[in-house]
């Protein structure tokens, strides 16, 4: 199997992981809102598949799993800001994965968790919603601000389990180019 048919094929798994998790267990937090334990596998997949995958999973992930219980309601502004939270992530996962200091290290990957989600969800996904349901952004922001909230806490709490997922997903899909 070629490295392209193979990553296609963990990015397929990963969007169904992706869609299960989000519909099996859902956890509400505010209002009607729950969190979405699909972003564990988008960080998982930035960090140990990288960018595009990650990206990919966030993304797509979001649609398939709003096709399954709205009929695709919300999910425009969601899979974008999924794409700005994707990018950001894994181009930060990327770029802190050999700094030596544990704490720095997740330092910056909450950072960059808090600063593009705040983007994705807050500016991107409230900004979509605005334009397709004819609502003010501020009033679309502000009941997007509980999604902000719990998507950050399910990046926050998956860092750990990036990790050590990391280290298995080396020893059984070893990278092609190292």
């Amino acid at each position: 199997m070629s490295g392209k048919t193979k990553m296609l094929a963990l990015m397929a798994v990963g969007i169904a992981l992706f869609v299960v998790l989000s519909l099996c267990l859902q956890v509400p937090v505010f209002e009607n809102y729950y969190l979405c334990p699909g972003y564990v596998v988008m960080a998982v997949y930035c960090c140990s598949f990288g960018t595009l995958a990650g990206t990919a999973v966030g993304s797509f992930g979001v649609i398939l799993y709003c096709a399954v219980i709205s009929g695709l309601r919300g999910m425009p502004g969601w899979a974008l800001g999924n794409i700005v939270i994707g990018l950001a992530l894994g181009l930060c996962f990327r770029a802190t994965k050999q700094l030596n200091r544990p704490i720095l290290r997740t330092g910056i990957q909450v950072a960059v968790i808090l600063v593009s989600t705040a983007l994705g969800i807050l500016i991107v996904k409230s900004e979509t919603e605005s334009l397709l349901y004819a609502q003010p952004f501020l009033v679309r922001a502000v009941k997007n601000s509980y999604a902000f909230v719990a998507d950050a806490a399910v990046l926050i709490v998956s860092l750990p389990l990036c990790t050590v997922l990391d280290q298995q997903a080396r020893k059984l899909f070893p990278r092609e180019d190292s």
